[in-house]
């Protein structure tokens, strides 16, 4: 399996970008008085789903865990779990040489 931290920049920011949009749409529930915590219900395996493709292996199984749980607890939507995740990929995780 390739290392993720050796993609080319314009899959790194595209994933970024991405990943910094679907933090959005998870924060978004905030502005939605009443249905905000229904909306949750309906986007936490959704975006658990998008992140676990997004991030391949241990990583992206890890990642969508946290942002199912994430995305499910009430007041937590604040959390930009798609983001934490770019930023361990490229820049903590451990290289494998």
């Amino acid at each position: 399996m390739q290392n993720q931290s050796k993609q080319p920049n314009s899959l790194k920011t595209r994933k970024l970008i991405m990943g910094l949009f679907l933090d959005l749409i998870g924060m978004l529930s905030y502005l939605l008085p009443g249905l905000g915590e229904f909306s949750d219900v309906i986007w936490a395996p959704i975006s658990a789903f998008i992140l676990a493709k997004m991030y391949p292996g241990k990583v992206g199984k890890v990642g969508a865990l946290v942002n199912f749980i994430e995305e499910i607890s009430p007041g937590l939507d604040i959390i930009p779990t798609f983001t934490l995740t770019w930023v361990y990929t490229y820049y903590f995780q451990k290289k494998s040489f």
